[in-house]
């Protein structure tokens, strides 16, 4: 059963294809970018768990090795772990030629995330039971965790020539959650683990928004009982993010970029108001991302929607 819809699989898969065009890319430009992406998984990932630094206190923490004057001293560690986690992460997509995920490496993941925040369980799995606040999962026993691990590994093999590729890294990351393997940490080895699959693919990091926050665990509660599809578009949706950022940073001027606006600034350009071109950025059917809280997009993705709208009224 795909979980990705056809349309939203299509237009993703066309921007992927419009970035390997353009290879090779500009040096400085896609450092700029890595280093922009980075502090900003960095602030949202941890944000997402509660960290209270925002994102130009995580810039100064991690770039400039300043301490920020009323913040705990475990958000300072976080931002520095996660920081070297993505790192390594970067290391491994770029110079280890094998495909796949391995215990291993969710473990080497999680050991550099709570390094310096969680020195004697770092890279372990937990070894009592947990119970995760506000959420109705409870996660399998500490004895089982050995064994679903393996389980999700061998799943992940054989999946991983069926899946879409954001099939596959949307399921992963809600398997690996499930399993809550770690006393902590659990989201944030699962976000990167996601990536690793993504970027393996040719995507860019892909970045789960603080503010998207409530979206993405009511995606991961539906997921918790079997419903993959709000979750696999939810992660869909942050994949293109990513690939619009690159592609509107990458296109080089003497091609044609598209110019992203504010909905409130495009719906004076099209029939629509601003509210029901919201609605569709929401459900996917309109190419957008957001920017902060705010949905982007441009009139010529609005045209298209209209031309994909009436070839689909005239079939039927």
């Amino acid at each position: 059963m795909p979980y990705l819809q056809p349309a939203l699989a299509n237009r993703i898969d066309q921007k992927l294809k419009k970035l390997q065009s353009l290879r090779p890319l500009p040096p400085s430009a896609v450092r700029k970018l890595k280093e922009q992406f980075e502090i900003e998984m960095t602030y949202n990932s941890n944000a997402i768990e509660g960290n209270s630094l925002t994102l130009k206190e995580t810039y100064l923490v991690i770039h400039e090795g300043l301490t920020i004057k009323g913040k705990p001293l475990k958000d300072h560690l976080e931002a520095k772990d996660h920081h070297e986690a993505l790192e390594f992460l970067y290391e491994i997509v770029q110079h280890d030629s094998h495909p796949t995920l391995s215990e291993h490496l969710i473990r080497t993941l999680h050991q550099l995330v709570m390094k310096k925040t969680d020195e004697e369980f770092a890279g372990k799995y937990r070894n009592s039971n947990v119970f995760i606040g506000g959420a109705d999962h409870i996660p399998p026993d500490a004895l089982l965790v050995p064994a679903e691990m393996k389980k999700l590994m061998n799943w992940f093999v054989r999946e991983i020539k069926h899946l879409h590729s954001i099939e596959l890294a949307s399921l992963l990351h809600h398997k690996l959650v499930y399993i809550h393997p770690f006393f902590d940490g659990n989201g944030r080895t699962s976000r990167l683990s996601m990536n690793i699959v993504l970027m393996k693919s040719g995507y860019p990091l892909v970045l789960i928004l603080k503010n998207d926050r409530k979206k993405y665990y009511q995606a991961l509660e539906k997921a918790d009982k079997g419903n993959y599809i709000a979750l696999v578009k939810f992660i869909a949706q942050a994949v293109e993010r990513s690939l619009d950022i690159y592609l509107k940073t990458l296109t080089p001027s003497s091609e044609k970029r598209e110019k992203f606006l504010l909905l409130s600034e495009i719906s004076s350009k099209t029939p629509y108001s601003t509210k029901y071109l919201n609605l569709l950025a929401r459900q996917g059917k309109l190419e957008a991302h957001k920017q902060g809280r705010n949905w982007l997009t441009t009139t010529e993705a609005v045209e298209r929607y209209i031309e994909r709208r009436e070839r689909i009224r005239k079939l039927n």
